[in-house]
């Protein structure tokens, strides 16, 4: 219904763009097509009025039932005989049969012939139409199904009981679904809340620039208040950073939750930055800063891996450089080993021929006098020898002057001969 049909009065324009006016109103069509838009409540209002005329159907058949009824057969009851002389009536017999469940009947007559009323009570079962009930609530729930696949509300939705039977992952992405189909009432409650918010702040902008709604605020809100509006009366819009976002529901923040595990796996980062992630609500930013964590984990795995290279290339110049030092200073201290071991050798040999002569001076020294000792020896034995030499050559011619004055007596006296080697004591050698 338009009220009334003219130019608006005190428009509200960006600050960033003069040539552009904000509505006084704001308004979201998500699925025009063609000039037109579609509302769920035109599409649901033929399904709707099929699900009320098969309620009111449901009323009139259920109202039409009959209760169920028994049937008495009078003759069967004739035939029965109590035993005490009471009568078996009709009256009693519905008594019992009400009140127990129990009657009694008689399967032969008196005259001994079948009964063929042996069960004076039978119920009767009438047509109560529930065949028709069923009929009428199968439609009502065709309807109903209607209704829900023309919006996109199911069971998980709406908050039906879900079957017991049903698993969790079913049931999250029936929910999801639903969601998906009314995404554009999402998006259009966001649109509206942002626009409105942003014309608020023009407004109160604008506000400052008129004295008298300047003083009517000051009067409402305090002068200090004002003031502080007035230095945002030339911030662009853009400055304020007006936005609105959903926290995430829990399929979202499963999926944030695979994104941390995946990243906390890979190494891209720690437990604190998981943390700090989790506590974002916005789950745009919190991919986001998944992103600007990884991306900074590389850029310090890349930084460590370049000092790591260049610490392992020093460390590999250093060790050449030790190595080559080593092998200096193994083949100094072989050259002085070998250096030692060729004096020591030398002094060795210096110091054996140094004995050697040494022993041998002392046994010259010793053969010498040995052969001083030998020789004075030799000359005693020479000398001794001589004298013995001499000795006998003495006793010879005593011996040869004694025989020979013994031969001279003998001649002369004419004695017997005489044995000379007899009488030579000690048989000195001739």
């Amino acid at each position: 219904m338009m009220l009334e049909w003219k130019l608006a009065e005190n428009m509200t324009r960006p600050k960033s763009n003069l040539v552009k006016v904000n509505m006084n109103y704001n308004i979201c069509a998500p699925k025009l097509y063609q000039g037109r838009v579609e509302s769920l409540v035109s599409r649901m209002m033929g399904f709707a009025d099929m699900i009320q005329l098969t309620h009111l159907k449901i009323q009139q058949v259920i109202s039409k039932v009959i209760p169920d009824g028994v049937y008495l057969d009078v003759d069967g009851l004739a035939e029965v005989d109590l035993g005490n002389g009471t009568s078996y009536n009709a009256k009693e017999a519905l008594n019992m049969y009400f009140q127990t469940g129990s009657i009694l009947g008689r399967s032969m007559t008196t005259e001994g012939d079948p009964n063929p009323g042996r069960i004076p009570i039978q119920e009767l079962v009438k047509s109560d139409g529930g065949g028709k009930v069923n009929s009428l609530i199968q439609t009502y729930q065709y309807y109903l199904q209607m209704i829900r696949d023309v919006t996109g509300l199911n069971e998980a939705r709406d908050g039906s009981v879900p079957n017991s039977d049903s698993l969790v992952g079913l049931q999250k992405l029936a929910a999801a679904n639903s969601n998906t189909a009314t995404k554009h009432i999402l998006n259009s409650y966001l649109y509206l809340t942002v626009k409105t918010c942003e014309n608020i702040v023009l407004r109160t902008s604008d506000s400052i620039e008129f004295a008298l709604t300047e003083e009517a605020l000051k009067n409402s809100i305090s002068t200090w208040s004002v003031g502080q509006l007035a230095d945002t009366s030339q911030i662009h819009m853009a400055d304020f950073g007006i936005y609105f976002d959903l926290i995430p529901d829990e399929r979202e923040k499963e999926q944030l939750e695979a994104n941390i595990q995946a990243a906390l796996s890979s190494g891209s980062i720690n437990l604190e930055d998981a943390i700090d992630i989790r506590s974002i609500n916005n789950l745009k930013l919190a991919n986001q800063m998944i992103k600007l964590k990884r991306k900074k984990a590389a850029e310090a795995a890349q930084a460590a891996q370049q000092a790591n290279i260049q610490a392992q290339a020093q460390a590999n110049a250093q060790a050449s450089e030790a190595a080559a030092l080593a092998e200096v200073q193994k083949q100094q201290a072989i050259l002085d080993t070998k250096l030692k071991f060729e004096k020591g050798k030398s002094g060795f040999e210096i110091e054996r021929m140094r004995v050697e002569s040494q022993i041998k001076r002392e046994l010259m020294d010793l053969e010498f006098n040995y052969n001083l000792q030998l020789g004075e020896q030799k000359i005693i034995k020479e000398k001794q020898r001589e004298q013995d030499i001499e000795n006998r050559k003495d006793k010879r011619a005593k011996i040869v002057g004694t025989q020979q004055s013994a031969m001279i007596d003998q001649k002369k006296n004419d004695l017997l001969p005489i044995d000379f080697e007899n009488q030579n004591e000690g048989g000195l050698e001739i």
